[in-house]
């Protein structure tokens, strides 16, 4: 089972260590997979609006039969909300759609400010005819305007925690300058081929949180994700372990909380069976990165429709035209 550790954020709230992840889940898949997590164990729910699946959310909670009281239910500001006189609409909405009254934390999604309007994501077509393109609210609010409107939800009760997500430590100096408020958490794309040590450095001394997503990789550069090195599984079999259950154990002994996502209901159960390696299968997972290079999956200049906005610095994003402000 899970080793039911809990991280206690920089306002004194509670995080359980291991969540649940929602993200890239097909429709109808998400309700049976909140029922078996929260039956498993899990009661840690990560969500968002922009995933399209928050009302399935709520009815596996529902069907759960774990009350609300017990569930740590994280979601995200979503980037055509970024206008502070849109901030409290949008979390309201997300409260309408998981049935609950108020999240325990709720994160300003990306540093990314969409036009406003109805449409998730507007999209135009692109100046090179390459495609399409996301429409980026260029002269809209800076990170510091929308942060301050999150910050001010705190007085609502409708949110016990604040925090972020694919924040660098020049977005989080922005907010520092501006606000008293310190993220709770900065919740990071983080496996053993994009080691941060900059950003874990910075939340470490700022006492900010880390939430590693995609723990497990991706495959959406083409190139093969983590859990499928062939030293991930040596090292499985070694702790007779699933390989899924190593890179989370990998991520828990960086001090993150990891948020797998499955919707499998004997991965989402064995996902919450923790296992403790020692360090020298830690080394060797943590190597992998010298052998396939550092790798960060989730670009989105690289989405299609495109984002035409350096996000993280890295150089693969820099033709594109705007920066985060």
């Amino acid at each position: 089972m899970s080793f039911n550790k809990y991280i206690t954020l920089n306002n004194g709230v509670k995080l359980p260590q291991i969540g649940l992840g929602t993200w890239q889940s097909n429709p109808g898949e998400v309700e049976r997979a909140v029922e078996t997590a929260l039956k498993a164990g899990y009661r840690h729910i990560d969500g968002a609006v922009i995933y399209g699946n928050q009302n399935e959310v709520a009815e596996g909670i529902r069907q759960s039969g774990v009350p609300r009281s017990e569930i740590f239910l994280v979601s995200k500001l979503w980037n055509n909300s970024h206008r502070p006189e849109l901030v409290e609409a949008d979390l309201d909405n997300t409260l309408k759609e998981l049935g609950v009254d108020y999240l325990d934390l709720y994160l300003v999604h990306w540093p990314v400010p969409f036009q406003p309007g109805e449409t998730l994501a507007p999209k135009r077509a692109r100046a090179d005819g390459a495609g399409e393109e996301t429409i980026i609210d260029v002269g809209g609010p800076s990170i510091t305007d929308t942060w301050k409107a999150v910050t001010a939800l705190l007085k609502t009760n409708k949110v016990k925690a604040v925090g972020v997500s694919n924040f660098t430590v020049k977005h989080l100096e922005l907010l520092a300058k501006s606000s008293d408020v310190v993220p709770a958490v900065n919740q990071i794309e983080a496996h053993p081929l994009l080691v941060q040590d900059d950003l874990i450095e910075y939340c470490a001394k700022k006492n900010i949180h880390l939430t590693a997503y995609s723990p497990l990789g991706q495959n959406i550069t083409g190139k093969p994700p983590v859990i499928a090195h062939k030293e991930v599984a040596e090292v499985a079999e070694k702790a007779n372990a699933t390989t899924a259950q190593v890179l989370i154990a990998w991520g828990v002994s960086k001090g993150y909380s990891v948020i797998p996502k499955s919707v499998t209901p004997d991965r989402i159960k064995s996902n919450f069976q923790q296992v403790e390696l020692d360090q020298a299968s830690l080394d060797k997972i943590s190597g992998i990165v010298k052998i396939d290079g550092r790798t960060r999956y989730n670009v989105p200049y690289f989405y299609n429709p495109r984002w035409d906005i350096d996000v993280f610095d890295e150089d693969n994003e820099k033709a594109a035209t705007h920066k985060v402000w």
